[in-house]
């Protein structure tokens, strides 16, 4: 098996190399408005909302910065097939503006957008990145009606184009049944409360003044959805790449992969991190069967036998829809052209 993964760095706003109807799933994060480490890149690109900033009009600062990532959902609404699930992590910004602190709702003006668009709106997950802060309030301290409770948590917003999809052929349908997850981790995944803590987000390589930090979701998130919504060959887009952590999770779960990414250091970083860690992939799979077989011994010792068996691994399982269940392994990467990746499988 082989997966392809592509990287373009320029503005996401107009994916014009992207097929209508060809991406099987998106997972994302994009720059969130109101927080002040975007500002500059939204006034770029979007003059209207610097001019509201500069007269304190800053909820209609706030709606023109929303206007720039409407642009590109509505591009993946283009690009989707039918069946199709978005998944955007998006926080809420606090912010003091005009002498007021308060909360710009970024999650709920990305809902009314995809809502508008057409999308299906689906539950949503809560994503619990704790801060390592000691103190869990804002404000006036221990005196009342003057504190503000410690944002700490996000979203993960889930979108589909269309009805279910469906696995017609029997081909499909065997590739859905290997790329299944297990029933443990079911329960753990599709909750809707996630609790782990975010990724380590200096750039060292970022020569940009503004951008010190990343904001990159840690591994396990992307890693996650991309399991849960997509199956193996399916391939996967990120309209705001960052450091590639969905590409990434893509790799690791036997799916392809296309990134675009405005901002250009990211790329040497993302060519760096595909040098030196890719192989490190494999290490999440594995862990996966790791725990899986600690969950079979705890039901031995409970004697809870479980019922089916898994037809590549030999140990148990607990459902039918787990016995041709395969994690991918990765062999090897290589090069294709610039921005252009081929990865390779046992």
């Amino acid at each position: 098996m082989k997966t392809n993964h592509r990287f373009y760095f320029h503005d996401a706003r107009a994916l014009s190399q992207v097929p209508d109807k060809s991406i099987d799933l998106v997972v994302t994060s994009p720059p969130y408005p109101m927080i002040e480490m975007w500002d500059e890149l939204f006034f770029q690109l979007n003059p209207a909302a610097r001019k509201c900033f500069r007269d304190g009009y800053y909820h209609a600062g706030f709606l023109h910065m929303h206007e720039e990532l409407g642009k590109v959902w509505t591009e993946l609404y283009r690009v989707l097939k039918p069946g199709a699930f978005a998944c955007i992590n998006i926080g809420d910004a606090t912010r003091s503006v005009g002498g007021n602190f308060q909360l710009f709702a970024n999650h709920a003006r990305v809902l009314h957008l995809l809502a508008q668009l057409g999308f299906h709106v689906l539950p949503l997950i809560l994503w619990r990145k704790q801060t390592n802060a000691p103190n869990k309030f804002m404000g006036s301290g221990m005196l009342p009606a003057g504190a503000y409770p410690t944002l700490e948590h996000e979203y993960i917003l889930i979108f589909r184009k269309g009805g279910k999809r469906i696995f017609s052929s029997q081909q499909d349908k065997e590739n859905r049944l290997e790329s299944a997850i297990f029933w443990e981790e079911r329960n753990t995944w599709y909750a809707d409360f996630w609790d782990f803590k975010g990724s380590r987000q200096h750039l060292e390589r970022s020569h940009d003044p503004h951008r010190q930090r990343s904001a990159a979701f840690p591994f396990l998130l992307p890693f996650r959805l991309v399991n849960m919504y997509s199956v193996k060959g399916d391939t996967v887009l990120d309209p705001f790449l960052g450091t590639g952590t969905t590409a990434f999770a893509a790799m690791a779960s036997g799916r392809n992969s296309i990134g675009y990414e405005i901002e250009p250091f990211f790329a040497e970083h993302v060519e760096h991190s595909l040098e030196s860690e890719f192989l490190s992939l494999n290490s999440f799979n594995q862990q996966r069967l790791q725990a899986h077989r600690k969950f079979v011994e705890q039901c031995e010792k409970e004697k809870k036998p479980l019922k089916y068996l898994n037809e590549f691994y030999g140990f148990p399982v607990v459902t039918k829809q787990e016995t041709k269940l395969k994690l991918p392994v990765i062999q090897g990467l290589s090069p294709r052209q610039k921005d252009a990746y081929e990865v390779k499988y046992e």
